[in-house]
This record gives C-alpha cells, structure tokens and sequence, in this order.
C-alpha cells in the first residue's frame, strides 16, 4: 500500500493534546503547533483496520493479553536490530516515561542522585522530582559545531549517582549512539554500580544511514545489568494508546517492577492498545519504510531553508526521532524569555523551549518535524517573516 504523508489530517476534534492545550501551554491559540512529540500523520492502515474491527465488537471488557504479545515485539527487535531478548524478561507498561519514574521510585531511596545527560527529555527531570532524587546533570559540550559528551565530566559525576536513566536514541539532539559509545556509558554504569535504564522509545526513527544499537547489545556484561525501555508509540504514532514493553536484566527486577504495578491493579493493556501493537509489530514496517525518507526530506527542508533565508538560526539536524534542535542564539536575543516570546507572538510557532530539556541551555528551541510538508512551509514562512522583521527594526 501507498501512503501519503502530504494530507493533511484535522486534529481539531481528536482531544489531542498538541493542539487542544495551546492556550495553556502558549497563553494563545494562534500559534502552530510543532511541540508534543508526536506526529500528524495517520498511522498505518492495518492497525486502522484492526482497531475498527475491535471497536465494531462492541464489547470493552477486561483485556487478556494474547501469547503472541511479547514474541511479536521480540521478532520486532531480531528483525530491526538483530537483538531477541527473552521474552519472559518482558513486562507490560501503560507508558516509557511511567516506566522509567517508576523505577527509580522501585530501585532507588529518596536522596539519591540521578545522572542526565542534558540537554534531555524534560520528563525526566519531572521523574527525578517524583522519586525525590537530586539530578545531576553532565552537559553536553559543542566542538566543531556538533554537540558531545565531556567524558571527563560524566565519568566524575558517574562516581556521585545512583541512577543515570539514557536516551538511546538521543532527544533532543538526534544523536544515534556508536556501540563504543555505548560501551563507555554502560561501562561506567557498571563499575560505579549505578541503575542504567536505557529510553529506547526512538530507536526504529533512525536517518542518514546510521545504525542503532540496543545497549544490551553491547556486551553480555551490559545485556545482565541494563533495563530496556520500548514502545511502539513513536513509531507508529500510538502514544494515546500508552502502551509500552519494558525490557529486564533479570527476573528478580521484573518481579519487584511487577509487584509495584500490581499493587495497584495497574497490570493489563486496553482494548485497543493490545490489538495495535500486536498489529504494527506484525504488520506495519511497510508504512516505516515510507514514513523514514519523509521525514528525512522534512529535515533536509528545514536545513536547506534556513541556510538560505535565516543563517541566524541553525538546524541540528538529527539522524534519530523526528525532533529537530534549532540553536536560534544567532538571533541575539537578551534571554529565553524574549526568544519563547518571539517564537510565540511574531512567528506565530509553537515550539518547546530549551529551558525543558535543561535549565541551563538558553538560546535553543525545539521543532517537530513530523508533519505535512505544507505544514512546515507555513511554519517556515512565518519564521523568515517574523526575522525579517526583527532586522528591520534593528537596521
């Protein structure tokens, strides 16, 4: 089947979150939304059609979850990555990041230090606040115009933790780990017996040749001590369905995980949720093969158009999700504040502010580039409007 990644698709009345809480999150409507990691694509047609035969049965009682439920996402990840974790080791999660918070409430004692490596995910700093850790943060150093790891800086901090939860691929930056990147990370882990979970919810978005490597890929050692975390959602765009597999070294880990889920009822997938994963596992990598050269051509877009209209601002584009960093210090800017609010009432764009994945990266802003290419036109557009405009009143 053909899909066309050019419709255009109203999300008006989905509930969706991206588009519904843009008066809350931006104190105005009129902005275009390029901010929830999730995509304005439909998702692939076999999972539509198997949510809508579901659906038709009319009947939503509590949900078994069927045997072939977690070989699919093993032959999933032998298919995609070479790796064929044991399925036994698997439990069921209603979310990554509900996963992730959880474990370190699981494993670790309040007080305890969490390492990230920033800029990062904001949640993860909201799971370090639940579980009453102190973060610590290794930040990441620009050289040569890419952004790296100051290894020296995180073997140090690695010394001070209890727990380093890992973006494997990397988000925001769009960094495809090498496995002797890898290898350093988990080894590090190891030798300071620090929890190493690895967010792998990006790793099938992969671009520009790059090859992804599980961290229990790694090593042996590596593959008896890390906790793997994966879901379907950003694939497939599935995140309303909250679902995902979470992936243990061991099963004394699986149990206490399991207990602390049961302990509050909190153990079986939806409806839905079941027959979409078991569906896109199954059937879907048709619908990624042609989702993958879409949006490396929206990346290319937004590179190419900034190069040639807004050099002010430079894209960093990413080999992995389909998240893009955009480093707008170029744009002079006093603060944060004055760019978010730039974006917001002259460009008209909602993006995530830096600040989310750090506190201490000011000058940056993140953009979903998962969205029609006319949908990136516009946004496009209204940018170069918006500086153009800020260098007139400058001139």
């Amino acid at each position: 089947m053909q899909y066309c990644f050019d419709t255009y698709v109203d999300r008006s009345n989905n509930n969706s979150a991206k588009y519904d809480e843009l008066e809350r999150v931006f104190g105005t409507k009129d902005v275009l939304p390029l901010w929830v990691a999730d995509m304005d694509f439909k998702t692939c047609q076999p999972v539509i059609d198997a949510l809508k035969a579901r659906a038709e049965q009319g009947i939503f009682g509590y949900v078994s979850r069927p045997d072939d439920y977690f070989p699919s996402v093993q032959r999933w990840q032998q298919r995609r990555n070479g790796w064929s974790p044991d399925c036994g080791l698997m439990s069921w999660c209603c979310g990554v990041n509900p996963a992730s918070a959880s474990m370190l409430k699981i494993f670790c004692k309040p007080g305890d230090k969490l390492l990230l490596l920033t800029p990062v995910y904001g949640d993860f700093f909201d799971a370090a606040d639940c579980a009453e850790m102190e973060v610590v943060e290794s930040m990441m150093v620009e050289r040569d115009g890419k952004w790296t790891v100051d290894w020296d800086d995180l073997e140090e901090k690695m010394q001070q933790v209890q727990a380093f939860l890992f973006c494997n691929p990397h988000n925001p930056m769009g960094i495809v780990w090498t496995k002797e990147e890898l290898r350093r990370f988990g080894t590090l882990a190891m030798q300071n017996h620090v929890l190493l979970i690895s967010d792998e919810i990006h790793s099938d978005l992969i671009f520009h040749g790059k090859t992804f490597t599980n961290m229990a890929m790694v090593s042996p050692e590596l593959a008896k001590y890390v906790i793997t975390c994966t879901s379907a959602s950003k694939t497939f765009n599935l995140a309303g369905l909250q679902c995902a597999t979470i992936i243990f070294p061991n099963r004394e880990s699986k149990q206490r995980f399991d207990h602390f889920w049961a302990s509050m009822d909190v153990h079986r997938n939806n409806a839905f949720s079941v027959v979409a994963n078991l569906v896109a596992m199954n059937e879907g990598e048709p619908w990624l093969a042609q989702l993958l050269p879409y949006l490396s051509d929206n990346f290319d877009y937004i590179d190419r158009f900034l190069k040639e209209n807004i050099p002010e601002i430079k894209a960093i584009v990413p080999d992995a999700t389909y998240l893009v960093w955009l480093d707008c210090r170029g744009l002079g800017m006093e603060n944060q504040d004055e760019l978010v609010q730039f974006m917001i009432q002259k460009a008209k764009l909602g993006l995530n502010d830096g600040r989310f994945f750090s506190k201490k990266f000011t000058g940056f802003m993140r953009l979903n580039a998962a969205a029609p290419r006319s949908t990136l036109e516009k946004a496009m557009n209204q940018l170069l409007c918006a500086v153009q405009q800020l260098r007139a009143s400058r001139s």
